[in-house]
């Protein structure tokens, strides 16, 4: 399903006034090829403008208000983010290869990831249209276990 892009700036203002969100600049641009994400955000903070980033080219997003959502909560926690991941820096310097600055940075990023993701499945049930919450990752292994059953008969 192509993303109607009226309706989508519809839903971002809605859930940028709702988060609070109103005092940045969000530009909504829909990705048309292949690209691995549902959705992503960029953020210049120091100008307070944002590209929000929804992919329109993958016909599996069953419900972009979902995206739009997360994406912008990723925008109010991006303090957060940014005070964090330079903590991280820190304490454990900058190498990337250093295996005790991946493990909790990489236990950072899964914190990050869930809770926003639970946030904004509260949103959803709060005031989306769509309330259907997606199964895809899960279902998406459900066919892979059955697909291997399968092949072991």
């Amino acid at each position: 399903m192509k993303i109607d892009k009226e309706k989508a700036e519809i839903l971002l203002r809605k859930w940028q006034k709702t988060l609070r969100l109103e005092d940045y600049d969000i530009k909504l641009k829909l990705v048309d090829q292949a690209w691995r994400k549902s959705g992503d955000i960029k953020i210049d903070d120091s100008n307070q403008q944002v590209i929000l980033m929804l992919n329109n080219f993958n016909p599996t997003i069953l419900n972009y208000e979902e995206v739009i959502i997360h994406e912008l909560l990723h925008l109010r926690l991006w303090g957060m983010d940014q005070m964090i991941e330079s903590l991280i820096d820190v304490l454990y310097g900058e190498d990337e290869n250093d295996p005790k600055r991946e493990v909790v940075y990489n236990e950072f990023m899964h914190k990050l990831e869930s809770t926003t993701q639970n946030l904004t499945k509260a949103f959803v049930q709060l005031g989306a249209e769509n309330k259907e919450l997606p199964f895809s990752y899960v279902e998406k292994q459900v066919i892979e276990e059955l697909k291997k059953g399968k092949e072991n008969e």
